[in-house]
């Protein structure tokens, strides 16, 4: 076979796009793998500057490469952005020989090209997802230690509040320190919810109906002058989510399109039953599993954002306000909640067109769960029962007990699970009820419940933590009939949780 029959044999069944260009730049030859990959036909680029369909950043990239070739030095691997004939970019890795005369003059370049774009779609879809899984353990560490300390702070401050006097200046004060240490519990839960730790309350919701609730409350969030629409598909599917998160979510980003359309605009939100197939999972820029979702879309036609904009979006404390205007959490939430509860959350924005957020959910083929209110009010938070306390921070666990003393329980303390199943085994009389922290050193919460119940089955437990790590299975979703206690908390929620579990109430998080 001749080498001229062998190169095209070669070359028109390679999978790789192979080019011979002359000293100029000029293609003389193009496999038609071209065709395959980037819509060419091989006739088409014949005979045209090898510069002309490459991205004019990369262009000095390509010319460098393609001159230390000429000049005998070893082709080096490159990669460039090549134009596809029906638009948008495709990432190609490129290398480079020679072919010289007889006198070792290099009269053409082979160049071959391989299609890159799904594998670097991939990894930057995995340094994404790992960055944001750093951010949120690093977000949910800083959350749970600080919870302890505001749990600490609020709880004395109560206690201050109420031994004042009314007239005392220090009264004041007191009421100040209070109303920053609530301010900075909600930062923190925010930061929970970013991190994936925050404990959720699920239910099977139709989240047409959701929008409508929230619907309600827009027109006077947004102002009269933005055009407020709202569409939903028939025969939208279920989604089990926690219907309070998701209003929120709602509601944060309706607030985020009003702000970007200061002189007004048009707000659209939308829901749609959407099926994730392979092709839509290559398109998106995040990893998505294939199934039934329903879509939620929240569009408006404000200033925009640009790419740098887009790809920090989801970070906590990143905002494009005005300093004080924001604390850059509000997608952070949304982003933690939508994945904590299966879901994803994509955003598509360009300068001076607008902003559009949707919402995947994962469709469940179950009944629509009615909302039997929040959990029954316990008509006094007041008891004398036994209570176990477990809990490893000194200070908290000081003052927790001192709190439940101050609403007439009978306190047994621990500072880990070996004191606390000890100071049970000693004590003779009923313990109603355990109060333990969920991520302890040793044994958990979770684990010490189960040792406690084989000698003591009929004892309630109350879960409390500053986040919850993946002690909770289900990543913190609670189950029924489960108790827990979100720090920091406030009397009058340590009070009403432990009544609600003593009385075999049903209750979700404390918020």
């Amino acid at each position: 076979m001749e080498g001229e029959e062998l190169f095209r044999l070669i070359t028109e069944n390679a999978a790789d796009m192979i080019a011979v260009v002359d000293a100029n730049g000029e293609r003389l030859y193009n496999s038609p793998s071209y065709q395959t990959v980037l819509g060419y036909s091989p006739e088409e680029l014949r005979h045209t500057s090898s510069l002309e369909q490459i991205h004019p950043e990369d262009r000095e990239l390509v010319k460098g490469a393609a001159r230390e070739a000429i000049s005998g030095g070893a082709g080096r691997r490159i990669e460039y952005r090549m134009r596809h004939k029906e638009g948008g970019w495709r990432t190609l890795e490129s290398t480079a020989s020679t072919i010289t005369d007889g006198e070792g003059r290099v009269e053409k370049l082979v160049i071959v090209n391989r299609d890159i774009s799904t594998r670097r779609r991939l990894e930057e879809q995995l340094r994404q997802a790992q960055k944001m899984e750093a951010v949120g353990r690093l977000s949910g560490g800083i959350a749970h230690d600080f919870n302890n300390l505001l749990g600490i702070i609020i709880g004395y401050g109560e206690i201050m509040d109420e031994e004042l006097d009314p007239a005392n200046p220090l009264r004041e004060s007191v009421v100040e320190v209070l109303k920053a240490g609530r301010q900075a519990a909600t930062l923190t839960r925010q930061l929970l919810a970013f991190s994936r730790q925050q404990v959720l309350a699920p239910k099977v919701v139709d989240l047409s109906a959701v929008v409508s609730e929230v619907e309600k409350m827009l027109g006077r969030l947004i102002g009269e002058d933005i055009e407020l629409t709202t569409v939903s598909e028939p025969e939208l599917g279920r989604v089990k989510t926690d219907q309070g998160q998701i209003e929120q979510v709602i509601l944060n980003l309706a607030v985020n399109a009003r702000d970007a359309m200061p002189h007004g605009g048009k707000l659209i939100i939308e829901t749609s039953n959407v099926e994730i197939d392979e092709a839509f999972a290559q398109q998106s820029p995040y990893p998505i599993e294939l199934g039934s979702y329903v879509c939620l879309a929240v569009r408006d036609t404000g200033v925009g954002m640009d790419a740098s904009t887009q790809a920090r979006i989801f970070e906590p404390f990143f905002t494009t306000k005005e300093k004080g205007k924001g604390t850059g959490l509000g997608l952070s939430m949304a982003y933690g909640f939508v994945k904590q509860s299966g879901g994803y959350i994509t955003v598509y924005s360009e300068l001076g067109t607008g902003t559009s957020f949707k919402i995947y959910l994962p469709r469940v083929d179950a009944p629509l769960e009615s909302d039997n209110g929040h959990a029954r009010v316990a008509t006094s938070v007041q008891g004398t029962e036994t209570v176990l306390l477990v809990e490893d921070q000194v200070g908290l666990r000081t003052l927790t007990l001192a709190l439940l003393e101050r609403c007439g329980y009978k306190v047994l303390a621990a500072q880990n699970a070996t004191e606390a199943l000890e100071a049970s085994q000693r004590y003779q009389g009923p313990i109603h009820v355990m109060l333990t922290d969920v991520v302890m050193p040793g044994v958990n919460g979770r684990v010490l419940a189960q040792q406690l119940a084989q000698s003591r089955p009929e004892t309630k437990v109350v879960y409390m933590s500053g986040y919850t790590g993946q002690t909770f299975s289900g990543h913190a979703i609670l189950g029924p009939g489960s108790h827990f206690l979100a720090k920091p908390f406030t009397r009058d929620m340590l009070a009403r949780r432990i009544r609600e579990a003593l009385d075999g109430m049903t209750a979700g998080a404390s918020k």
